[in-house]
Protein backbone atom coordinates (compact mmCIF):
# COMPACT_ATOMS: atom_id res chain seq x y z
CA UNK A 1 0.00 0.00 0.00
CA UNK A 2 1.45 3.36 -0.99
CA UNK A 3 1.49 6.48 1.14
CA UNK A 4 -1.03 9.26 0.63
CA UNK A 5 0.14 12.30 -1.35
CA UNK A 6 1.40 15.31 0.61
CA UNK A 7 -1.49 17.75 1.06
CA UNK A 8 -0.46 21.30 0.08
CA UNK A 9 -2.26 24.64 0.49
CA UNK A 10 -1.14 27.48 -1.84
CA UNK A 11 -1.54 31.02 -0.45
CA UNK A 12 -0.81 33.84 -2.92
CA UNK A 13 -2.61 37.05 -3.86
CA UNK A 14 -1.65 36.63 -7.55
CA UNK A 15 -4.35 34.80 -9.51
CA UNK A 16 -1.64 33.69 -11.96
CA UNK A 17 0.45 32.11 -9.17
CA UNK A 18 -2.65 30.47 -7.62
CA UNK A 19 -3.11 28.79 -10.99
CA UNK A 20 0.56 28.06 -11.89
CA UNK A 21 1.81 26.70 -8.55
CA UNK A 22 -0.88 23.97 -8.31
CA UNK A 23 -0.24 23.01 -11.97
CA UNK A 24 3.48 22.71 -11.23
CA UNK A 25 3.01 20.72 -8.03
CA UNK A 26 0.51 18.28 -9.45
CA UNK A 27 3.04 17.14 -12.08
CA UNK A 28 4.45 15.12 -9.14
CA UNK A 29 2.03 12.39 -8.07
CA UNK A 30 3.31 12.46 -4.48
CA UNK A 31 1.86 15.98 -4.02
CA UNK A 32 -1.80 16.99 -3.93
CA UNK A 33 -2.87 20.65 -3.86
CA UNK A 34 -5.94 20.65 -1.60
CA UNK A 35 -6.74 24.35 -2.02
CA UNK A 36 -5.67 27.91 -2.63
CA UNK A 37 -6.21 31.19 -0.77
CA UNK A 38 -5.71 34.82 -1.81
CA UNK A 39 -4.59 36.20 1.56
CA UNK A 40 -3.73 35.28 5.13
CA UNK A 41 -7.28 35.45 6.48
CA UNK A 42 -8.61 33.04 3.86
CA UNK A 43 -5.49 30.92 4.26
CA UNK A 44 -6.04 30.43 8.00
CA UNK A 45 -9.67 29.43 7.40
CA UNK A 46 -8.57 26.94 4.74
CA UNK A 47 -6.01 25.38 7.11
CA UNK A 48 -8.75 24.49 9.58
CA UNK A 49 -10.99 23.25 6.77
CA UNK A 50 -8.50 21.38 4.52
CA UNK A 51 -5.81 20.16 6.98
CA UNK A 52 -2.80 20.66 4.68
CA UNK A 53 0.56 19.10 5.58
CA UNK A 54 2.67 21.82 3.88
CA UNK A 55 1.82 25.42 2.91
CA UNK A 56 3.34 27.59 0.18
CA UNK A 57 3.06 31.23 1.20
CA UNK A 58 3.56 34.53 -0.59
CA UNK A 59 4.72 37.26 1.77
CA UNK A 60 3.46 40.40 0.03
CA UNK A 61 -0.35 40.26 0.12
CA UNK A 62 -3.14 42.73 0.91
CA UNK A 63 -5.19 42.19 4.06
CA UNK A 64 -3.36 39.77 6.32
CA UNK A 65 0.10 39.50 4.78
CA UNK A 66 2.39 36.51 4.73
CA UNK A 67 4.41 37.37 7.84
CA UNK A 68 1.28 37.76 9.99
CA UNK A 69 -0.13 34.51 8.61
CA UNK A 70 3.19 32.76 9.23
CA UNK A 71 3.15 33.87 12.88
CA UNK A 72 -0.37 32.47 13.28
CA UNK A 73 0.55 29.18 11.58
CA UNK A 74 3.54 28.74 13.89
CA UNK A 75 1.46 29.64 16.95
CA UNK A 76 -1.59 27.49 16.15
CA UNK A 77 -0.63 24.71 13.75
CA UNK A 78 3.16 24.22 13.39
CA UNK A 79 2.73 23.24 9.72
CA UNK A 80 5.88 23.52 7.54
CA UNK A 81 5.73 26.64 5.34
CA UNK A 82 7.64 27.20 2.10
CA UNK A 83 7.84 30.92 1.35
CA UNK A 84 7.41 31.70 -2.37
CA UNK A 85 8.64 35.27 -2.60
CA UNK A 86 9.70 37.82 -5.21
CA UNK A 87 13.45 38.04 -5.71
CA UNK A 88 14.50 41.58 -4.78
CA UNK A 89 16.55 43.27 -2.09
CA UNK A 90 13.43 44.21 -0.15
CA UNK A 91 11.97 40.74 -0.71
CA UNK A 92 15.19 39.15 0.55
CA UNK A 93 15.03 40.90 3.92
CA UNK A 94 11.36 39.97 4.34
CA UNK A 95 12.21 36.38 3.39
CA UNK A 96 14.96 36.27 6.04
CA UNK A 97 12.44 37.59 8.57
CA UNK A 98 10.05 34.79 7.56
CA UNK A 99 12.79 32.19 8.06
CA UNK A 100 13.51 33.61 11.51
CA UNK A 101 9.79 33.31 12.34
CA UNK A 102 9.80 29.60 11.52
CA UNK A 103 9.35 29.17 7.75
CA UNK A 104 10.85 25.85 6.63
CA UNK A 105 12.48 27.20 3.45
CA UNK A 106 11.94 29.61 0.56
CA UNK A 107 11.78 29.64 -3.22
CA UNK A 108 12.30 32.82 -5.25
CA UNK A 109 9.42 33.73 -7.55
CA UNK A 110 10.86 34.22 -11.02
CA UNK A 111 10.45 37.66 -12.58
CA UNK A 112 10.08 35.95 -15.97
CA UNK A 113 7.58 33.19 -15.29
CA UNK A 114 7.66 31.65 -18.77
CA UNK A 115 11.40 30.95 -19.00
CA UNK A 116 12.31 30.12 -15.39
CA UNK A 117 9.29 28.14 -14.24
CA UNK A 118 10.70 24.62 -14.93
CA UNK A 119 13.73 25.12 -12.63
CA UNK A 120 11.58 26.80 -9.98
CA UNK A 121 9.16 23.87 -10.26
CA UNK A 122 11.82 21.29 -9.39
CA UNK A 123 13.11 23.39 -6.49
CA UNK A 124 9.61 23.90 -5.08
CA UNK A 125 8.68 20.22 -5.41
CA UNK A 126 11.86 19.03 -3.68
CA UNK A 127 11.45 21.56 -0.84
CA UNK A 128 7.82 20.54 -0.29
CA UNK A 129 8.91 16.89 -0.05
CA UNK A 130 11.69 17.82 2.38
CA UNK A 131 9.22 19.82 4.51
CA UNK A 132 6.78 16.91 4.56
CA UNK A 133 9.51 14.44 5.51
CA UNK A 134 10.66 16.76 8.30
CA UNK A 135 7.26 16.10 9.88
CA UNK A 136 7.47 12.33 9.35
CA UNK A 137 5.12 12.27 6.36
CA UNK A 138 6.10 9.38 4.06
CA UNK A 139 6.63 10.20 0.38
CA UNK A 140 5.66 7.33 -1.95
CA UNK A 141 7.33 8.53 -5.17
CA UNK A 142 11.06 8.21 -5.72
CA UNK A 143 12.85 11.11 -4.07
CA UNK A 144 16.11 12.86 -4.80
CA UNK A 145 17.25 12.64 -1.19
CA UNK A 146 20.43 10.70 -0.46
CA UNK A 147 20.11 7.56 1.59
CA UNK A 148 22.50 7.60 4.57
CA UNK A 149 25.28 5.05 4.26
CA UNK A 150 25.94 3.15 7.51
CA UNK A 151 29.43 3.79 8.87
CA UNK A 152 31.52 0.98 10.25
CA UNK A 153 31.70 1.14 14.03
CA UNK A 154 34.98 1.00 15.87
CA UNK A 155 35.82 -1.52 18.57
CA UNK A 156 34.28 -0.82 21.98
CA UNK A 157 36.54 1.43 24.06
CA UNK A 158 38.49 2.52 20.99
CA UNK A 159 38.94 6.30 20.82
CA UNK A 160 38.36 7.93 17.49
CA UNK A 161 39.23 11.42 16.34
CA UNK A 162 36.27 13.73 15.80
CA UNK A 163 35.04 13.68 12.21
CA UNK A 164 32.61 16.60 12.18
CA UNK A 165 32.72 20.26 13.06
CA UNK A 166 29.72 22.46 13.77
CA UNK A 167 30.23 26.20 13.28
CA UNK A 168 27.74 28.99 13.89
CA UNK A 169 28.34 32.49 12.57
CA UNK A 170 26.23 35.46 13.62
CA UNK A 171 26.13 39.16 12.98
CA UNK A 172 24.43 42.18 14.53
CA UNK A 173 21.12 41.02 16.00
CA UNK A 174 22.29 37.43 15.81
CA UNK A 175 22.88 36.74 19.51
CA UNK A 176 19.18 37.37 20.26
CA UNK A 177 18.08 35.10 17.41
CA UNK A 178 20.55 32.42 18.38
Amino acid sequence: MSAQPVRVLVVDDSALMRKLIPQILETDNSIQVVGTAMDGNFGLKKIDELKPQVITLDLEMPGMGGLEMLKEIMRRHRIPVIVVSSHSTEGASVTLKALSLGAFDFVSKPSDVSSRMPEVAQELISKIKAAAQSRGIPIHAATDFPVPVPRPKGKPGEKRAPTKIVAIGISTGGPQSL
